[in-house]
């Protein structure tokens, strides 16, 4: 298992993956993907309990699901990374006929995608089903499920976090990316969603909080909390504060770079400050 430092080393190499793909193709988006890279390297190598190979039914191991699906150059590269699919692949990322589509989808068949996502607000109601399906299955793995924050101004989730607290699916670890940021502005400009934490508890679920969301050994203490809260009838879900833009100074703190690629000089800059660690694509 990979320590901190293997894994800081991983970060760099994704956050590099990142920028090249959206200024090959000058489309994407940087700001939330760089901001969650932290947490979907540590989930990916450390957190969730993974079989070899990959199958859309996904028992006997742990499933994500990607709601927020305009970070997909994040979850693309650490998919990659972790063999779903060969690491040169990226270089196809947004092109016509690609698997890698702005926002994942299923059609083409890609490993490790199991539904298309991006239509915001869905994620929460598939990973509540998934969930449900593992205890059915009688499989005892876990769903981890990752939203954006201004992605909750949708209704559907809390319809959903409605029925998976009255239903006790207690199973379900659901991420928050907690930014403060959205493609219009902060999301307290745009729709203002008050105490996320008293929210969720006064639905019915338990919460964990991570203050250092690109911290890797915060996530992992974390993220070790909210495993340890599962199976006790409630669903769980995790805040994680993260700064958009993270690791590339100029991109961080603001929505500018939600959905906005670099240029020529601007990749440069962000390269020089997240030197290569484990090769290009």
């Amino acid at each position: 298992m990979p320590n901190t430092q293997d894994l800081e080393n991983i970060c760099t190499q994704v956050r590099r993956d990142i920028l090249r793909m959206v200024h090959k193709v000058n489309s994407g988006h940087p700001g939330g993907s760089l901001g969650c890279t932290e947490f979907l390297v540590a989930l990916y190598y450390t957190i969730m309990e993974r079989k070899d190979g990959f199958d859309m039914d996904g028992l006997g191991e742990d499933i994500f699901f990607l709601s927020n699906g305009h970070i997909s150059p994040l979850f693309y590269s650490v998919l990659a990374r972790n063999g779903y699919f060969p690491v040169e692949e990226l270089n196809t990322f947004r092109l016509i006929d690609s698997r890698l589509q702005g926002h994942p989808t299923t059609h083409e068949g890609l490993p490790g995608v199991r539904i298309a996502s991006g239509s915001l607000g869905q994620g929460m109601s598939v990973a509540i089903g998934a969930a449900q399906a593992k205890k059915l299955n009688n499989d005892p793995h876990l769903i981890y499920s990752l939203h954006g924050d201004g992605e909750l101004q949708e209704g559907q989730n809390w319809e959903a976090m409605m029925y998976a607290a009255a239903n006790q699916v207690d199973n379900l670890i659901a991420t928050v990316d907690l930014n403060g940021q959205q493609i219009d502005g902060a999301t307290d400009d745009v729709l203002p969603m008050g105490n996320l934490k008293n929210k969720f508890e006064a639905f019915g679920w338990t919460v964990t909080v991570i203050e250092e969301g690109n911290s890797i050994e915060a996530i992992l203490e974390g993220m070790a909390e909210a495993k340890s809260k599962t199976g006790q009838g409630k669903p769980v879900c995790v805040l994680l504060k993260t700064v958009m833009g993270h690791g590339v100074d100029f991109m961080m703190h603001t929505h500018a770079w939600h959905g906005k690629a670099p240029n020529d000089e601007q990749l440069a800059i962000g390269l020089a400050q997240n030197p290569e660690t484990l090769g290009d694509y």
